[in-house]
C-alpha cells in the first residue's frame, strides 16, 4: 500500500440521524500497488482521526458508519473504531465477487 492523499482540516460528521458540525480530521489514504507500480482499481486502505471529543456521546459511534464531508465539498464513507476519534475504511480489491471492479 501507498501512501496517495491526505486529508486535513475541519468538516462535518455524518451518522444516521446526527450530524455534527465543525470536527477536525486528518485523513490518509493508502491505494495497493501492483508489481508494474500501476494501481489495483478497489484495493486501497483510508484510516485516520477525526475530533469525537466535539461529539456528545462519541462512544455510541464506535463501530458506526459514518459519512464525513471535507471541507473541500468530498465525501468519505468511514467507520468509527474507537472512542478515541480513529476511522478507517478499506476497499478489497478486484475479484471479490461484488462486480464494481
Amino acid at each position: 500500500m501507498k501512501l496517495v492523499e491526505e486529508y486535513v482540516g475541519t468538516g462535518s460528521l455524518r451518522a444516521a440521524d446526527r450530524r455534527v458540525d465543525r470536527v477536525s480530521y486528518r485523513i490518509h489514504r493508502f491505494q495497493g500497488m501492483g508489481l508494474s507500480g500501476l494501481p489495483i482499481p478497489g484495493l486501497h486502505r483510508i484510516e485516520g482521526i477525526v475530533s469525537l471529543p466535539a461529539v456528545a456521546d462519541a462512544a455510541t459511534l464506535v463501530g458506526a458508519n459514518v459519512t464525513l464531508d471535507l471541507e473541500d465539498g468530498r465525501s468519505l464513507a468511514l467507520t468509527v473504531a474507537d472512542a478515541d476519534g480513529r476511522v478507517l475504511a478499506e476497499g478489497h480489491g478486484p475479484g471479490h465477487g461484488c462486480g464494481c471492479c
